[in-house]
């Protein structure tokens, strides 16, 4: 399912604020419904842009990211101290079950999505956990993000989510994303 990664050469791009057009701070914190003392991973936390808006509200962040390059950035940059760095692809996270009570990904899940990275998802997220993704929808024009053949729409992220054993809570197309919340 999933397609490639972001180049770490282009990783600047991710660190400007014009990026909030495509899903802001305060949407993703009202998707993730946090408390003080969740577990949560960034899963593609690239520079840590939106892993820094999530860490004040939570005990500890998993930067997930595949590529040491981009943790070598984010640490350049400086990252909070609850965020804590995991080089590993989304299929195989160095985590325990049910360990986490949220993840979520910004327009990541192009890159990783697939039946492993999902059900590997669904064992670190806890029962009753949530996962929010954020990404760029096939529906879109291709003005910005990755090539259209690379992107999922929302009917899409349902169905692999729930063949995962996950539960839509809601969903939503916009005009160059969409966003999905489940539960387990």
């Amino acid at each position: 399912m999933g397609f490639h990664t972001f180049d770490p050469d282009r990783a600047e791009k991710l660190e400007r604020p014009e990026r909030y057009r495509f899903g802001s701070r305060e949407e993703l914190l009202g998707a993730l419904d946090l408390a003080p003392d969740d577990v949560v991973a960034d899963i593609g936390s690239g520079t840590g842009f939106y892993t820094d808006e999530i860490s004040p509200h939570v005990e500890t962040v998993y930067a997930v990211d595949l590529q040491a390059e981009m943790h070598d950035r984010y640490r350049t940059k400086g990252a909070p101290e609850n965020v804590e760095f995991v080089t590993a692809g989304a299929s195989s996270l160095p985590l325990e079950d049910d360990e986490l009570d949220a993840a979520f990904s910004t327009m990541t899940y192009h890159e990783f999505a697939s039946e492993e990275a999902l059900a590997e998802l669904a064992r670190v997220i806890r029962p009753g956990g949530r996962v929010v993704t954020l990404d760029w929808s096939k529906a879109g024009s291709g003005d910005d993000g990755p090539a259209m053949d690379e992107r999922f729409g929302l009917g899409d992220a349902v169905d692999h989510f729930e063949e995962a054993g996950f539960t839509t809570v809601d969903g939503r197309t916009r005009i160059e994303t969409f966003v999905h919340i489940a539960t387990r």
